[in-house]
């Protein structure tokens, strides 16, 4: 495909998705839109649900795969915007709207990316592109579902905006349901066992403990108790405490360690809501990242989890756009970020690619 025609095209596809409203669970009208987008360019498009995929021409059973990975699920604009979500506006050099930049930008740069190569003959590596969803809430109706369609991955890259600087790792997900337990009695008189305080050295370790390994990039595993509910009214001895713990972790341990650690220290019962979203990370001597390096990217470790956690193979996460902006009100990307990203995407698969 003709470079020039690359970025006015992904703008243009980016601005029709904007316009759909597409949360979680809830995608069907973008999967066909990027659907037929990809259609219209002669490619063979492979659907499951609302996640599509697609593989370059001449793909070859001998080679290695690369997996091209975005999502085109968004989550609910909230109270904070000013601006009508779905009204897709560029002013001033900036592109407005939901989704914008986490992860429009990256999904139509990356899939500009894989038509560039679509046709190309010789190529190291196959290439498939897969724009999944239910990213933002880790459903099992997205990049999870179709993995096995995808066959034998040997690497990724998960288009996520980070500055188009190289994310080599990324911090795990485990949400941990804690109960502490007491006895309900009348608040009134010396009976019952308070559920509140029995909860309360177990939440001051979670605020103090410090796990001993720390990762370069990850930095330390870190917990953090975010909700609470105990009580039915004032004068009753509450008999349950149930508290949230929010634990990012590195690979410098593993989940079942993460836990077995909880679990030796805290009274309370611990149950885990998933074990699905685990850290990830690339090695430094990677083609991807030392192309990326010596494109003049720096790399870094992130704190936020992504479609990452649900591969078991090395990814580089990597995207136009800025994480901070994702989920704000007023959602934008700056047009020169996705320009920059499709020629950054180019630059680092024609080095490892062909």
């Amino acid at each position: 495909m003709d470079k020039k025609n690359l970025y006015p095209e992904a703008l243009d596809l980016l601005q029709q998705l904007i316009a759909i409203p597409s949360f979680s669970r809830e995608e069907d009208k973008t999967a066909s839109t990027i659907a037929a987008f990809i259609e219209s360019r002669g490619v063979e498009v492979h659907r499951r649900l609302n996640n599509i995929w697609a593989f370059n021409k001449h793909f070859d059973p001998i080679l290695p795969t690369l997996l091209l990975n975005s999502h085109h699920d968004t989550v609910k604009p909230n109270t904070g915007y000013t601006r009508d979500p779905f009204a897709a506006t560029v002013e001033d050099g900036k592109l407005y709207g939901l989704g914008s930049n986490d992860a429009g930008g990256c999904l139509v740069s990356l899939l500009a990316t894989f038509l560039y190569f679509y046709e190309q003959e010789g190529l190291r590596y196959n290439l498939v592109y897969a724009a999944t969803a239910e990213e933002e809430v880790s459903g099992r109706n997205g990049l999870e579902l179709v993995l096995p369609e995808l066959g034998e991955l040997e690497a990724a890259i998960v288009g996520e905006p980070t500055l188009m600087q190289l994310a080599v790792a990324e911090k795990g997900l485990l949400v941990l349901d804690c109960v502490a337990i007491g006895r309900s009695g009348h608040a009134a008189r010396e009976e019952g066992l308070n559920a509140i305080y029995e909860a309360l050295p177990d939440i001051t370790w979670f605020q103090t403990y410090r796990f001993p390994k720390v990762l370069e990039h990850l930095g330390p595993v870190k917990m953090s108790v975010t909700m609470l509910e105990a009580g039915t009214q004032h004068n009753v001895v509450p008999d349950k405490c149930r508290f949230t713990v929010d634990v990012r972790l590195t690979d410098a341990y593993s989940m079942e360690e993460v836990l077995e650690v909880i679990r030796q220290h805290v009274k309370a019962e611990v149950t885990p809501r998933s074990m699905r979203l685990k850290p990830s990370s690339i090695p430094m001597e990677h083609p991807l990242v030392q192309t990326g390096i010596a494109l003049g990217r720096s790399t870094y470790g992130s704190p936020t989890t992504s479609d990452q956690a649900l591969l078991s193979i090395p990814s580089l996460k990597l995207g136009p756009g800025d994480s901070a902006r994702s989920h704000m009100a007023d959602e934008f990307i700056y047009l020169d970020e996705i320009e920059e990203g499709i020629a950054l995407y180019i630059n680092i698969l024609e080095k490892v690619v062909k």
